[in-house]
C-alpha cells in the first residue's frame, strides 16, 4: 500500500473503508475465510494492520 496504515487495530468498517469495499463485502471475507485475517477481543473483531498489509499483498502477487 502506498500510504502507511494506522498504528492501532481496525475495526471491519475501517478496514472497509481504507480497501474501498462495503462493509458488507468485509464480513462476506470473513465468512468465507478469503479476506484477511481477523481476530476478537471480545465480541469486537479488529484486523492488524501488518496482516492487512500482508493480504493485499498476497492479492497484488496473485493478479500479476
Amino acid at each position: 500500500m502506498t500510504h502507511s496504515l494506522p498504528d492501532r487495530f481496525l475495526t471491519p468498517l475501517d478496514l472497509a473503508d481504507l480497501l474501498g469495499v462495503p462493509l458488507e463485502t468485509v464480513y462476506q471475507w470473513r465468512r468465507k475465510h478469503t479476506g484477511p485475517r481477523g481476530f476478537r477481543v471480545g465480541r469486537h473483531l479488529r484486523y492488524d494492520p501488518e496482516d492487512i498489509r500482508t493480504w493485499v499483498q498476497a492479492q497484488m502477487e496473485e493478479a500479476a
